[in-house]
């Protein structure tokens, strides 16, 4: 259900407060979620990205109130795959998956805003009492931001305007991010959040971390091992990071993707106008418009982000061994981020298309104008010369007349 955000934005909750929320909302329900805004072929099409509006203030209303949006939501088919092989496996969800395994916590990616200041990140959260990179992973400050709630609960913020919080109840992240973060937000758009969100577990017999379908499974057999339990803890941390910057760049491309959405349905009408040899109804100023929030758009895209990139600048200097990078284009190809660039580079194409007619009518209209101004100033020319050809007709046909009368009077006198 959407809902609009109020105009008012209430002081955030103290720590103290957000960690006794997080104690009775620790579970999380099997909700359904919609899919992606755009078309992205078979496999694309099964991404669970949803839009929502900012939460209210009373936070048990708003838990009153997402029920009744269940009738309206769509389950993408990726997680109907993935609910019926767990109940064919006789496993429900937040329950063990295997003998040594934890329940499934969610990860949930929230984007309010075109980025985040991220000094003005680490003020807002120091004052709430948060504590900054807990784990020590030696990130700077304007490449992420690692806290924890009082429950326990990682939240990472990234620059790109994006928050992904773990095992963090979804309405205390959404208050996070819409709230608590809103000074530090730059070009925010409240009034459309994108939220995307995965599952997670623990799991102490594997090394290395993985992701299959919607489920990441957070390998901690070397964090048991670990003498040092911090050092162990900073390479969970890690794959955390590595996991959140994928799902971060999905779920911002999904702003991208919902922006061309709405761009396109702007263009609706313009192709059945031009098949039927109508007039477009679009002035200079409209036309120029619509090419500079496409040219905008684009170039959010493919230059001023790292949306395209193979691989963020976050994780060039990050130890091989690591594996940061995998973790990173894990995510892609199970949210099938490539597939989405592309089909949104091939959606702007069209529309470049359309804008390009747009230009080449405005500039044939223009010249029409301009012919017809021309033919207008020749035709005012032929009636000044025709006229000032017939004034010295009628002065030459009276000097004609008075010579000649001159010449009957000179002749009356002889």
């Amino acid at each position: 259900m959407l809902s609009r955000f109020p105009s008012q934005i209430p002081r955030p909750q103290l720590l103290s407060q957000i960690g006794a929320l997080c104690t009775k909302n620790t579970t999380r329900q099997c909700r359904p979620r919609f899919p992606s805004q755009l078309s992205r072929g078979c496999v694309a099409s099964l991404q669970p990205i949803r839009s929502y509006s900012a939460p209210t203030n009373d936070i048990a209303e708003s838990q009153k109130r997402k029920n009744p949006r269940s009738p309206a939501v769509q389950r993408s088919l990726r997680r109907v795959a993935v609910e019926a092989e767990r109940s064919r496996g006789g496993v429900s969800r937040g329950q063990t998956i295997s003998g040594d395994g934890h329940g499934l916590q969610s990860v949930t990616a929230i984007c309010v805003a075109e980025e985040f200041a991220m000094d003005s990140v680490v003020k807002i959260l120091r004052s709430q009492g948060y504590p900054i990179d807990p784990h020590r992973t030696g990130f700077q400050k304007d490449q992420v931001v690692h806290t924890k709630t009082v429950s326990g609960g990682d939240v990472f913020i990234f620059p790109s305007g994006t928050i992904v919080s773990w095992s963090l109840p979804e309405d205390l992240a959404i208050k996070l991010a819409t709230q608590t973060l809103a000074p530090a937000a730059t070009n925010p758009h409240l009034e459309h959040v994108e939220m995307e969100d995965l599952e997670y577990q623990e799991d102490p017999t594997q090394e290395a971390s993985s992701i299959k379908g919607e489920i990441i499974t957070l390998g901690t057999k070397k964090l048991a091992l670990e003498n040092d339990a911090s050092n162990g803890k900073t390479s969970t941390t890690l794959a955390q990071i590595a996991f959140s910057s994928g799902l971060a760049r999905s779920t911002k491309l999904a702003v991208l993707e919902t922006s061309l959405t709405k761009y396109l349905d702007s263009t609706r009408t313009i192709p059945p106008i031009l098949a039927r040899g109508g007039r477009l109804p679009f002035n200079q100023d409209v036309i120029l418009q619509k090419t500079g929030a496409l040219l905008e758009l684009r170039a959010q895209l493919n230059h001023y982000s790292e949306l395209t990139d193979s691989l963020p600048d976050l994780f060039w200097d990050s130890r091989h061994e690591l594996g940061l990078e995998g973790y990173y284009d894990q995510v892609g190809r199970a949210l099938d981020v490539s597939v989405r660039i592309k089909s949104l580079n091939a959606k702007m194409d069209y529309a470049h298309e359309i804008v390009s007619v747009l230009r080449d009518t405005l500039s044939k209209n223009h010249s029409t104008w301009l012919e017809w101004i021309i033919i207008a100033l020749i035709a005012v020319e032929v009636g000044f010369e025709l006229n000032r050809w017939r004034k010295e007709r009628i002065e030459e046909k009276e000097k004609e007349k008075a010579a000649k009368e001159r010449a009957e009077r000179n002749e009356r006198i002889n």
